[in-house]
């Protein structure tokens, strides 16, 4: 699967991206379109995985991935656990139609 460029350079895009995981992670559901929840998708899954291993390196990649602390403190000590069980698709996302403004599809991703 091919990362999809989102009108964006690659920074700005990365930076994006770690936005939306935080977002999504402290907040459990956001609204967006659609093309960025199939690409937000995929962050958040290899985020979740790592924060299932309780290890230092997971650590590591979390907290350098994650801007804020606190969500990385809520990723291993409250959804982690959550899903100790499921081998994967800890997201779900929901299309809602046009978006007002400029009529982009948009969703709303929301943890399992």
């Amino acid at each position: 699967m091919a990362m999809r460029k989102l009108g964006r350079t690659a920074a700005h895009r990365k930076a994006m991206l770690r936005g939306m995981v935080t977002h999504l992670l402290e907040n459990g559901k956001m609204e967006t379109t659609v093309t960025r929840a199939k690409e937000l998708r995929g962050a958040v899954e290899k985020i979740i995985t790592a924060g299932k291993n309780d290890d230092l390196h997971s650590k590591r990649r979390v907290f350098a991935y994650v801007t804020k602390e606190s969500v990385s403190k809520k990723l291993f000590d409250e959804i982690a656990p959550r899903y100790a069980d499921r081998k994967g698709g800890y997201t779900r996302i929901i299309r809602v139609g046009p978006r007002r403004g400029d009529a982009a599809e948009m969703a709303i991703i929301e943890l399992v």
